[in-house]
């Protein structure tokens, strides 16, 4: 399984991200994926999942700010980040899991929102 996420990028507060995650040797379509986030000294968050059947659930801090979504059909899955912050500032990690629950995280991308 690999996970390869980008997008990352440098934006003034207020502005917008999208993130993409491109899964190989898993479907998400089946497992579903999450987002995660780690800022600088602070413990890696879920901000973000989607599930197989295209369910989503999202933590607090980006309720409303940010959507999650899938292209089944790329093996691709999407974080849209509007009105961005600067406590958006993180290392973003996409993630699934396969059918015995073990995870697999891609490596992050590194998103910075300046004042």
């Amino acid at each position: 399984v690999q996970l390869q996420a980008s997008g990352g990028g440098s934006v003034q507060a207020g502005g917008s991200l999208r993130l993409a995650c491109v899964a190989s040797g898993i479907r998400f379509s089946i497992h579903g994926m999450g987002w995660y986030r780690e800022a600088q000294g602070k413990q890696r968050e879920l901000i973000a999942i989607i599930t197989g059947d295209g369910r989503t659930k999202y933590a607090d801090s980006v309720k409303g700010r940010f959507t999650i979504s899938a292209d089944n059909a790329m093996n691709t899955a999407f974080l849209q980040m509007n009105t961005l912050l600067p406590e958006d500032t993180a290392v973003y990690y996409c993630m699934t899991e396969d059918s015995s629950e073990k995870p697999y995280f891609g490596h992050g991308t590194l998103v910075t929102v300046s004042s």
